[in-house]
């Protein structure tokens, strides 16, 4: 179990890396700078020269190389570097803007699981019938929904047309209330979807006809011996899924004017602000990284039968958890 968790670490390390190269290669071949964004306006006044020397202090004219050995040396020591557009330590700017993405991004997630939770369960209940196959057909349409688009429909209708959250002037607490809805709805889709293949998988098992035949509710066969089982996948889904979430946060944000990263983001693609973009995708990196490496943690705490040998637990995974049977104590 160590020499796995050492394994999953350094493969944590190597996304890390991609992601940091990928992204200061993109944002090196780009035809223009913040540089000359933000300095190279003629109402400024600044000569060839003086843009030449404000160039240098940033090291943009230096060789691709020694620009990524600096920069990436620099990231290790938790430099991110400064603002071209503010100045300001990129550092301070995430520090400023990350706990707000952070908590849309959780509770978008906590909010996503309660509804794929409920389509599941609803949607298991008399498979085959007009309920069931209503909540069966809502993750292909929640799916298809662009966060923006949903976003906007939120604002005119609970906004302007229904006025039940202030468009302006809003406490913390209602200026949250859309745009977590808004996160919620395309996220719920895959993991409702998921839990739903995962619910029908289960209830194929032999072990679910024995609980039912011993005279278990429909009820108590789905809540204490199906979902049990059903759960695992969608724990790994939402780990994934988290990642975008802070994606999608950001999208988010700049359609409802909140402070995050979304807001700072915007700002820095317009004013081609690169050191605040890499450091940007770099943390959006390692939120999902670190997030995913939790969830593999967490899963042998969750499924004791992941904790033997790789040998055994692809069997082992094959088996399902005890049985409940009403009157009956797990064993």
């Amino acid at each position: 179990m160590f020499l796995s968790g050492f394994k999953r670490f350094g493969q944590a390390l190597l996304v890390l890396l991609s992601a940091y190269t990928a992204a200061f290669l993109l944002l090196a071949a780009l035809p223009s700078d913040g540089v000359l964004a933000r300095y190279g306006n003629p109402e400024l006044g600044l000569s060839p020269e003086q843009l030449q020397e404000i160039r240098a202090v940033y090291g943009i004219d230096e060789l691709l190389s020694v620009r990524y050995l600096k920069s990436f040396g620099s990231f290790l020591q938790g430099d991110l570097g400064y603002s071209v557009q503010s100045g300001v330590k990129v550092a301070d700017l995430l520090a400023q803007a990350l706990p707000a993405t952070l908590l849309l991004a959780g509770l978008g997630l906590l909010g996503a699981l309660v509804l794929a939770l409920i389509i599941a369960v609803a949607a298991s209940y008399n498979r085959g019938g007009i309920v069931s196959s209503f909540f069966r057909n809502l993750p292909p349409l929640f799916v298809s929904l662009p966060v923006f688009w949903v976003g906007i429909v939120f604002i005119q209708i609970f906004s302007f047309k229904l006025g039940l959250v202030p468009a302006i002037g809003a406490t913390e607490t209602q200026a949250l209330v859309l745009p977590v809805l808004t996160l919620m709805i395309p996220i719920a889709a895959p993991l409702a979807q998921v839990f739903l293949r995962s619910i029908d998988d289960v209830n194929r098992l032999p072990f679910v006809r024995v609980v039912e035949t011993r005279g278990a509710t429909q009820s108590w066969v789905l809540w204490r011996n199906v979902i049990p089982n059903a759960l695992l996948p969608v724990l790994t889904v939402a780990g994934v899924l988290f990642g975008e979430l802070v994606g999608g946060a950001i999208v988010t944000e700049t359609v409802f004017g909140r402070t995050g990263l979304g807001s700072l983001t915007a700002q820095a693609v317009a004013n081609r602000d690169t050191p605040v973009l890499l450091a940007v995708v770099v943390i959006v990196a390692a939120v999902y990284v670190v997030i995913n490496f939790l969830v593999d943690l967490i899963y042998p705490i969750l499924d004791p039968r992941l904790r033997n040998s790789a040998a055994n637990s692809r069997d082992a995974v094959q088996k399902p958890m005890p049985i409940a049977v009403p009157g009956e104590e797990l064993a």
